[in-house]
């Protein structure tokens, strides 16, 4: 099963918990044991897993990467985005979790992010479930 989440994220740089949107289509599909596979199908955003519970931790990593990888620096892209594309490749564009009994196998503490790193703008996440 292929699904499809679409995201409209409100600033340049932003963390968006999609972890409920995901597990609404795990339990649509039935699926009691399997994978789920969170596919980002762009340049300048990505996926991630991290904690869920304390909001600055999300903060902290979108803090630290502008720290690292500048808005402004030498860069060559003429678009003005190279650094959306370099935070974009280190956090990646996928992400699998486990199916246990009908749920996100994800930690106490974890959440599933969309992480937008050229926005504000109209996203897509693909989202495929497959049975065990």
């Amino acid at each position: 099963m292929l699904k499809e989440l679409s995201i409209s994220t409100r600033s340049q740089v932003e963390f968006i918990d999609i972890t409920s949107s995901v597990q609404e289509l795990v339990q649509e599909s039935k699926v009691k044991e399997g994978i789920c596979w969170v596919f980002v199908p762009h340049t300048t955003a990505g996926v991630t897993i991290n904690e869920g519970a304390d909001p600055s931790v999300k903060r902290d990593i979108l803090s630290h990467l502008d720290k690292l990888i500048p808005l402004r620096g030498d860069y060559r892209h003429m678009e003005g985005n190279s650094a959306a594309h370099i935070k974009a490749s280190l956090v990646g564009s996928s992400e699998v979790i486990f199916i246990h009994e009908g749920r996100l196998l994800l930690g106490t503490w974890q959440s599933l992010y969309f992480c937008e790193f050229d926005g504000p703008r109209h996203r897509r996440v693909m989202v495929r479930i497959m049975i065990d």
